[in-house]
């Protein structure tokens, strides 16, 4: 008896839901976020800055520096704050059907 392989979107389909439903869309934006923090922990670590030291930077607790690193509670605002810290560039680019909005 040969087993069946599931590939990740058959998975995530099952579980969580198909591509563009509501749970999906939030699972894949939790994703994205968690892999935001992950790289402003790269980029801090890098830097040889513990959470304290991010956190003094940008006028926050290191709780909070670490909840940033996980993905939670963040915002524009707070990635901008954290990459300006850092002494790095952002640069976000928004794209619809018809319009790119870049901003740096």
């Amino acid at each position: 008896m040969s087993k069946k392989f599931y590939t990740h979107d058959e998975i995530l389909n099952e579980f969580i839901g198909e591509k563009e439903t509501p749970a999906r869309i939030e699972f894949d934006m939790n994703v994205e976020l968690f892999l935001v923090g992950r790289k402003i922990k790269e980029l801090r670590e890098a830097k040889e800055m513990t959470q304290e030291d991010l956190g003094k930077l940008i006028g926050v607790q290191k709780a909070q520096i670490s909840k940033i690193e996980n993905g939670n509670n963040l915002t524009i605002s707070t990635i901008a704050k954290v990459f300006n810290a850092l002494g790095l560039n952002l640069k976000l680019q928004i794209e619809d059907n018809n319009m790119t909005v870049k901003t740096c």
